[in-house]
């Protein structure tokens, strides 16, 4: 007789193993984040300033899905540590924008080293480099899904 409760145990939960890989994920990137002084969801931020310079906090908390309770904190912290300023919009004083400090930029050739060493440290694994890039394709279709079915909306 088939469990009617299989639908309930963690192996066949869709948010469980995504919840577990990208703590363990989290994990792997500690000891490079800490070398620099950093969490990863400052890493995150940080990333997003690298790659398109200058952006409201309202962009950044879209581009990572993150409300903005949870990344002023975030924001206070890296402007704490010199790594980026926060300033409010000429043309709309109720826009804070936020961009790298020469100490935030500099960290960037830093970070250069840490997605090669994450891969690298997969070697001999039982996961290829091309299963890993399927992998992340198929998550950022899932992610742009979920956000389309959440309405966009991060709570």
């Amino acid at each position: 007789m088939k469990d009617k409760f299989a639908l309930l145990y963690l192996e066949n939960q869709l948010c469980f193993p995504l919840y577990a890989a990208s703590r363990l994920t989290t994990k792997i990137y500690t000891p490079y984040l800490d070398k620099m002084g950093i969490t990863y969801p400052q890493y995150l931020v940080l990333m997003v300033l690298w790659q398109y310079d200058e952006q409201s906090v309202n962009t950044i908390g879209k581009r990572l899905y993150l409300e903005s309770n949870t990344l002023t904190p975030l924001l206070k912290r890296l402007e704490q540590k010199e790594l980026i300023q926060r300033n409010r919009s000429k043309k709309d004083e109720r826009t804070v924008l936020i961009s790298l400090t020469k100490k935030g930029k500099n960290l960037k050739e830093e970070a250069l080293s840490i997605p090669e060493s994450i891969i690298e440290s997969f070697q001999g694994e039982t996961v290829t480099q091309e299963e890993i890039e399927t992998f992340q394709n198929t998550l950022s279709k899932l992610v742009d899904l979920l956000n389309k079915k959440t309405g966009g909306k991060i709570e």
